[in-house]
């Protein structure tokens, strides 16, 4: 199996366990996990929002990511208070050499033994939701395969957290909500589409052919058949 294959693979696994899972943390667990798993360089792995009283940590792999993220607000700078719409993904590869954030970055790399950190922010259309966070252990420096393969997780994480939002506000059960992930990489792996599309086609289907989204959802899940419309 080649490089290519392997890492669709991965992906596709990927967005088939965000899609299905219970709730948004456990769609946050699952990023935070793959972040350590699939980056090569990344040995600890968070998701922060910025808040107007502070960043918080919704979620870590341990307590390096928890401190490093409090003394971005504690000293008052940090990529993650810095990484926007027009700065997408924010890269320290030498935190000894960090120009940019001096005080946070030389104490993070003296107290927490941290060698290099970016942070991406998990955007999708108008809605910003928050910002993965990875770090290296000291000696270690992200390279362009770790940041393409992170940035990846992270447009992955904000698509499906846009279609996990969209189907809560419908209210639908957890049930459903399961269904629906199913079909999802069913249809992803089927018609090489994304979570987003995989979820339009749903919808277009459910539109088409006057059936309820679930109901769709349940019968390709179930018989693992893309159904036709016209």
């Amino acid at each position: 199996m080649n490089d290519a294959k392997h890492w669709a693979g991965e992906f596709v696994q990927l967005m088939q366990e965000l899609s299905s899972a219970k709730d948004e943390m456990a769609r946050l667990q699952l990023a935070v996990d793959s972040a350590v798993r699939l980056v090569d360089r990344c040995s600890h792995a968070g998701y922060t929002i910025n808040e107007k009283n502070g960043i918080t940590t919704r979620l870590g792999s341990d307590e390096i990511v928890k401190r490093a993220n409090e003394l971005q607000f504690e000293i008052g700078e940090g990529p993650c208070i810095s990484v926007n719409r027009q700065q997408v993904t924010l890269i320290c590869r030498e935190l000894d050499r960090e120009r940019r954030y001096p005080t946070w970055a030389s104490r993070v790399h003296a107290e927490l033994g941290v060698g290099s950190m970016m942070s991406i922010l998990v955007y999708h259309d108008d809605h910003s939701y928050g910002c993965l966070s990875f770090y290296t252990d000291i000696g270690e420096t992200f390279d362009a395969d770790d940041v393409a393969v992170a940035e990846a997780i992270s447009a992955h994480l904000a698509v499906v957290m846009t279609s996990g939002r969209e189907i809560d506000h419908l209210g639908m059960a957890l049930r459903n909500r399961l269904a629906i992930g199913r079909a999802e990489g069913i249809i992803m792996e089927r018609l090489d589409l994304t979570a987003e599309r995989a979820f339009d086609y749903l919808r277009r289907v459910s539109s088409h052919t006057n059936r309820k989204l679930v109901a769709v959802a349940t019968e390709i899940a179930e018989t693992r058949q893309l159904p036709t419309y016209e």
